[in-house]
């Protein structure tokens, strides 16, 4: 019996949480044959996980159809406590980035969908969740509305499959239910969703998870830090003194030590508006400043600012984001945005130890 004929029909087998076959996922350890026998580890997040009678009898009938007179034996072992995997109900997902603000109308929903694109852009491989289960408004920022979410059974579980945007996978709430309807939660129903969102959505192997949270700070944000280890938060904010003000409620939240999940820096939209039939004219109609003294509280960095032209509300009711509008000034400020990003993420990464999952009572 072939170890490289085991292995090879061990791919054929799906881990129910991540989708992932589960060579390529490093969960086939220690794989030894012993006449007819054939014993090997396989590595979980935990040994209470959600469909391990499914994974081992997969594993046992997919090595029986080479190998019908096998004896297999599967030892289930948990992942070492301490790594950014055991942490993490998603370890294929490298990076969780947060986009956050204190109010609604900052536009941080059209910051959360052009930052996702300009690091897709920029060649990374990214996704986008909208969690901002309220007012989702991603589906219309990407001209997905009226489009629903397959369904695949994945090793006796149910999952959805993301829905496609310009080669990213995107899923919203929005694309769940009809665009018109109320959403009226609950608590518990909010936490479920975003759970879900993680739980039961086949996500591919990404670098980077865009997160568009609602604004302000309440359920949806400490289910969130209570479910993955969030990477970093963005926080988005206009440059007037109100807006600031909510920011820092936003920012304190994250940074409160039972949380601590670090802000990778601020975005400051509608820093001035520039008319375009004069590209060169700046009017400071909500101040200046704004985004600076935020990043400065949140000892972070500005990540970048962006003006407020008329082509990045156009560009959001037709499904064209602004980062994609070629040889634009717009498009230039968000893939700006992007690469201090990526810049921030790399130093958070090198200089910090791998955000824990917030357990709170």
């Amino acid at each position: 019996m072939e170890k490289d004929n085991i292995l090879a029909a061990l791919r054929q087998v799906r881990d129910p949480q991540t989708g992932r076959d589960i060579v390529t996922a490093g969960m086939v350890q220690d794989l030894e044959t012993e006449g007819q026998n054939i014993n090997f580890k396989l590595v979980v997040p935990s040994l209470q996980m959600q469909g391990k009678a499914e994974l081992n009898f997969a594993c046992m009938g997919a090595i029986a159809a080479i190998y019908p007179q096998a004896n297999v034996n599967v030892h289930f072992v948990a992942r070492a406590p301490g790594s950014q995997e055991s942490t993490s109900i998603v370890p294929h997902i490298k990076n969780i980035i947060a986009v956050a603000s204190g109010k609604g109308g900052v536009g941080k929903s059209t910051v959360a969908v052009n930052l996702a694109l300009g690091l897709h852009k920029l060649g990374a491989r990214v996704g986008l969740m909208d969690a901002d289960v309220y007012g989702p408004s991603i589906p219309t920022m990407l001209a997905l509305t009226h489009l629903r979410p397959k369904v695949r059974e994945v090793t006796g579980a149910m999952k959805m499959l993301p829905l496609d945007a310009y080669g990213m996978p995107v899923i919203s709430i929005g694309n769940i239910i009809e665009p018109d309807q109320a959403v009226v939660l609950r608590g518990p129903r909010l936490a479920a969703i975003i759970k879900q969102f993680f739980n039961d959505v086949l996500w591919d192997e990404l670098d980077f998870l865009v997160v568009d949270l609602p604004p302000g700070t309440g359920d949806v944000q400490l289910t969130l830090v209570q479910t993955v280890p969030v990477t970093g938060v963005v926080l988005v904010t206009t440059p007037q003194e109100v807006a600031l003000a909510d920011a820092l409620k936003a920012m304190n939240m994250f940074l409160l030590p039972q949380i601590n999940v670090p802000i990778l820096g601020v975005v400051e939209n509608m820093a001035w508006f520039t008319p375009a039939e004069l590209p060169d004219n700046k009017y400071f109609i909500f101040g200046q400043g704004g985004g600076k003294k935020l990043a400065k509280e949140s000892q972070s960095v500005l990540l970048g600012q962006i003006p407020l032209v008329q082509s990045i509300r156009e560009g959001g009711d037709i499904g064209t984001p602004a980062v994609l509008q070629n040889d634009s000034a717009v498009a230039e400020a968000f893939l700006t945005v992007a690469k201090n990003t990526l810049r921030q993420v790399a130093v958070r990464n090198e200089m910090l130890a791998p955000t824990q999952v917030v357990k709170m009572g």
